[in-house]
């Protein structure tokens, strides 16, 4: 299976590339973003792109993969919503237009939040724009897409938020992970089980095409 990921740099993306990587379904793995993740391995090809907006120039390298997990994204915290969608929706939407043009038979797979609303008309900006992208990504000639909607994430294996005023809490709940796991199995999940998520969709699908945290659980066991 050959694989393109999207936010690779970010905690929930570096758990979903270290999951490929130790895939042994997964013969190539290709990050696209504006920076360089830093990790070196064999399967591991990087894109460096600075507009991801538009793909005219690097078309020619991006044909040729089953799946895409897309997990780029940004707190809408200070944001208005035109600058949110800007990021959240037109980054999202334009990569998935160009990829369903050029890979017809890829499974498709974003990581969006819960409470996404599919309305699009309720009162919490960035449900209503995650829930417009949502849609627009279902609407898509994909072979199949899959909307993840994970609550908590707890980062693993050496995962860590590129947002500062995340990693505060996410050091101190560390501890207790194995308690929050028993406790809350349907609302937590951590970076490594995304990632494994991710490819069990990518391989064989599911019985829905969006997944709140219980049901992504579900796939796990």
């Amino acid at each position: 299976m050959n694989v393109l990921l999207f936010g690779a740099t970010g905690m929930v993306g570096q758990g979903v590339l270290r999951e490929c990587l130790l895939d042994s379904d997964v013969a190539s793995a290709v990050s696209i973003g504006r920076s360089a993740t830093n990790v070196s391995d064999p399967k591991l090809r990087e894109i460096i792109h600075a507009d991801l907006t538009h793909y005219a120039q690097i078309e020619d390298q991006l044909a040729g993969f089953d799946a895409c997990f897309f997990c780029l994204g940004i707190s809408s915290a200070g944001l208005t919503e035109e600058q949110y969608t800007r990021i959240t929706y037109d980054i999202t939407v334009r990569a998935a237009e160009t990829l369903s043009r050029l890979n017809p038979g890829m499974t498709f797979v974003y990581v969006s939040g819960k409470g996404t609303d599919s309305s699009e008309h309720g009162r919490i900006m960035w449900a209503r724009v995650k829930g417009r992208t949502e849609n627009a990504l279902l609407r898509l000639p994909f072979k199949a897409a899959f909307m993840f909607r994970p609550g908590v994430i707890v980062p693993r294996f050496g995962a860590r938020s590129r947002t500062a005023l995340y990693r505060i809490p996410y050091a101190l709940t560390r501890p207790f992970l194995p308690l929050l796991l028993r406790a809350f199995p349907n609302q937590v999940l951590t970076t490594d089980e995304i990632g494994r998520a991710m490819l069990l969709v990518a391989r064989h699908g599911a019985p829905k095409q969006i997944l709140e945290t219980g049901d992504i659980r579900s796939l796990l066991r």
